[in-house]
């Protein structure tokens, strides 16, 4: 008999370093790391690059709890990090940085990764969140997988905060994407028909040598290789951690409610891939400020409306989940407008008020870094 899943979380974030008067990226100093691993264990990591820091929380039965996991490992990073003179960011590009200035981690995971890719992923000064929900049974995972991936460019969209690279505004809300994208094996998922039909994809590149395990897929969602888990990487890190809680509480919710209609019977339609990558486009370039193609309306809806309409098709599962609070924020957020949209504002209104244009860029740093410490 197939076990019904726990819809356990888990969320990792990866924050870039700044210098705190400056806010210049900086490498973090193997004193900052030793601390860091002092207080926390596995939950805290080197990332590709040097001025990258990753955290994961343990596994929580409950976005509450997670919550007050993210917290606490965001908190201990602020904290220690000052110490150093440094400050975190969560975004996923920083307003001025060069790639080019930047050094990878002496690592082999990361040496090798280096070797293997080249130009590509030395440009990969990029942050984001993955969220995992557990699901125990590989044939539900997979199954999910292929219904969720309708809904991956909402929270793309949502989570925009990359509107800037190498100093210039990209017109583009998630640059990220763009960057992460020139990567291998990325992208929205494809549609398998059954978990041995995915655990045979991904031996054919395996036996090659190509892969050495299903970790090197980045697919925007996948099964995760350690954990009996979905994980979701599309979304652009959070500056604000309310807002990183409700993107979490978000795709719990609605893998439980595509779950729930696989207990009747039911599943969610499979659009092409040539679709919905229309609709991870619009996310990307303009976050949630145009909206998105509804396939089965047939129209572009304004976000408001497709926030009413998502929190209606969850409402059983966020009750079941007790994260009612957490996915009300959606409307919050979209009234609000993304991260993206915020840096640029802040960009304007140092500019309006006489400020060189790099000027205004160190204004948006620091605003990113003002935002890590406002929620803690």
């Amino acid at each position: 008999m197939t076990q019904d899943p726990d819809f356990t979380l888990g969320i990792e974030e990866e924050y870039l370093l700044v210098d705190a008067t400056s806010f210049q990226l900086a490498a973090a100093p193997p004193a900052l790391m030793a601390a860091l691993a002092d207080d926390l264990g596995d939950q805290v990591s080197p990332e590709f690059l040097r001025c990258q820091i990753e955290i994961g929380t343990p596994v929580a039965p409950d976005i509450r709890q997670a919550g007050d996991l993210l917290r606490h490992l965001r908190a201990t990073v602020a904290t220690r990090a000052a110490e150093h003179g440094l400050a975190p960011i969560s975004a996923s590009c920083h307003p001025f940085a060069d790639w080019r200035q930047q050094d990878h981690t002496d690592k082999d995971r990361y040496n090798q990764l280096s070797r293997d890719m080249g130009g590509v992923a030395r440009r990969m000064l990029i942050c984001g969140m993955h969220v995992h929900v557990g699901i125990p049974d590989p044939a539900q995972r997979i199954d999910l997988m292929g219904q969720m991936a309708y809904f991956l460019p909402h929270l793309l969209a949502l989570s925009a905060s990359s509107p800037f690279w190498l100093g210039q505004d990209t017109g583009l809300a998630s640059y990220r994407t763009t960057v992460f994208g020139d990567m291998p094996r990325t992208g929205l998922p494809p549609a398998f028909g059954s978990w041995a039909e995915f655990e045979r994809s991904v031996a054919a590149l395996t036996d090659l040598g190509i892969l050495e395990d299903s970790s090197k897929i980045w697919w925007d969602l996948r099964p995760s290789s350690k954990y009996p888990t979905l994980e979701t990487r599309i979304c652009d890190a959070c500056p604000h951690v309310e807002d990183a809680l409700t993107l979490a509480a978000l795709t719990q919710a609605t893998l439980r409610m595509l779950w729930r209609l696989s207990r009747r019977n039911q599943r969610w339609q499979q659009y092409e891939p040539f679709l919905l990558n229309e609709n991870r486009w619009r996310a990307a370039r303009y976050g949630t400020t145009e909206g998105l193609i509804d396939f089965g309306a047939g129209a572009i809806l304004p976000f408001d409306r497709i926030a009413e309409d998502w929190l209606e098709l969850i409402a059983e599962d966020a009750d079941a989940l007790d994260s009612q609070p957490f996915v009300a924020r959606l409307r919050g957020m979209v009234a609000g407008g993304t991260s993206a949209q915020a840096q640029r504002d802040v960009a304007a209104r140092a500019r309006a008020a006489g400020a060189s244009e790099d000027e205004s860029l160190q204004a948006v740093a620091r605003h990113l870094t003002e935002a890590f410490r406002r929620d803690l």
